[in-house]
């Protein structure tokens, strides 16, 4: 059966051995798996916690790039927090990346065991910018990113 989406590949993207792909695009959607505070190799960067949420959200921001979309575009978003401490820090930085009108969200708490402190997947709206990358799949799926 054929897939009706396309992996998300580019520069700075995540790449993992595990079986998933760092983002797809179906349609005018990018549906970006969970970021972490990762190298481009997939290996985890402890790190206090601000710094691994801003390190989550470059390594965000790389895939949406590479997908043809920024923050901007980000429509529905869901936040894991491995300590309810991480609250208010946790608002502070996402406020850094995200503005008003705010995307939704959904924020998790105390589910990420110790393998990380804060993990965020999303899904980008690409819609006017979707019909100009209709070109672009080909390249996407390659390795190329615009």
């Amino acid at each position: 059966m054929a897939r009706n989406f396309t992996p998300i590949h580019g520069e700075g993207v995540i790449r993992s051995s595990l079986p998933f792909s760092a983002a797809v695009r179906a349609g005018d959607f990018v549906f970006v798996s969970g970021m972490a505070s990762a190298d481009e190799n997939g290996r985890i960067i402890h790190d206090a916690f601000e710094n691994e949420a801003r390190r989550t959200y470059e390594n965000l921001g790389r895939v949406l790039r590479a997908a043809g979309a920024d923050f901007d575009a980000v429509v529905q978003v869901r936040c894991y927090l491995q300590r309810q401490e991480d609250w208010d820090a946790h608002n502070r930085i996402y406020r850094e990346y995200f503005a008003e009108p705010y995307p939704a969200r959904t924020t998790l708490i105390g589910c990420l065991g110790d393998l990380v402190k804060y993990e965020v997947d999303c899904v980008a709206y690409l819609g006017d910018r979707g019909a100009g990358l209709a070109n672009q799949d080909s390249a996407i799926t390659h390795g190329n990113s615009h």
